[in-house]
């Protein structure tokens, strides 16, 4: 069953159209990674996901309806976004900035917290290893760190659709490995998870689906050795690939530059 359908989707910056007439499903319980160059839409494809950038053309849908026309708490309560390189600018203790995640819930932080945003904050913090970090403010955390938090606060929503934007793009092998089995334990607890990353390796181990963007559209959609196969992702990256097998797993390696 598709979560989060695009038609005709077409977004613009200004006068550059930056997305050209996607059509798209995304179902629940994969994980869909969306890969490319820079600049080739993956971020804003992602917002408009999630409602936060309107379409010039097209529409986004939430289980069969608009999602322009879904009130913003309910939308929030179906879907999760981790935006890029997210981050607290007030010192807030952990514990509150992860509540943040339940504000669609009801949760307030003025009052005392209801059992069942205290569990589900506490879920989301074992599943980063950031229990230990819980009494701590947000400011004095490493970026890896934060990284980490900024997940648990996505994770805290327990949202059927997570969204997620280069989630490990500040982290250490070790937890980036985390992160990505974090994402598809929520893709086997039924959601729909869509995550862009620069990690083609990531990608094509983690993900059940590839959609690779360049040129203002889908160069291929697929599973990931179909997605990430060298002729794809050469003329979409402008860069020589090799792959390497790895337990099963062809592992794409930027080989050489082209001019």
């Amino acid at each position: 069953m598709s979560a989060i359908e695009v038609r005709g989707l077409v977004s613009r910056r200004g006068e550059q159209e930056i997305l050209s007439g996607l059509d798209l499903a995304f179902a629940c319980g994969e994980v869909t990674a969306i890969v490319g160059p820079n600049g080739a839409g993956k971020t804003t494809l992602l917002r408009h996901l999630a409602g936060l950038d309107q379409p010039a053309m097209g529409r986004v849908e939430l289980e069969g309806a608009p999602l322009a026309g879904i009130d913003p708490g309910a939308r929030g309560r179906r879907i999760s976004f981790l935006a890029q390189a997210a981050s607290a600018y007030w010192p807030l203790r952990v514990h509150d900035v992860v509540a943040l995640g339940r504000l669609p819930h009801g949760a307030d932080l003025s009052r005392p917290a209801r059992v069942a945003d205290t569990q589900a904050v506490e879920r989301a913090l074992q599943r980063v290893d950031g229990s230990a970090l819980a009494h701590r403010s947000i400011d004095t955390l490493s970026q890896g760190e934060r990284a980490r938090i900024m997940m648990a606060r996505a994770l805290a929503t327990e949202a059927p659709v997570l969204l997620a934007d280069e989630p490990v793009a500040s982290l250490d092998p070790a937890f980036a490995l985390q992160a990505m089995e974090i994402l598809r334990a929520e893709a086997a607890r039924g959601a729909c998870v869509v995550v862009v990353l620069h990690d083609l390796g990531l990608a094509a181990r983690f993900a059940d689906r590839v959609i690779v963007l360049a040129n203002r559209g889908v160069a291929t959609d697929g599973p990931p050795a179909a997605a990430l196969a060298a002729d794809v992702i050469d003329a979409a990256y402008g860069v020589g690939f090799r792959h390497v097998l790895v337990d099963g797993v062809l592992q794409p390696v930027a080989w050489e530059r082209r001019q």
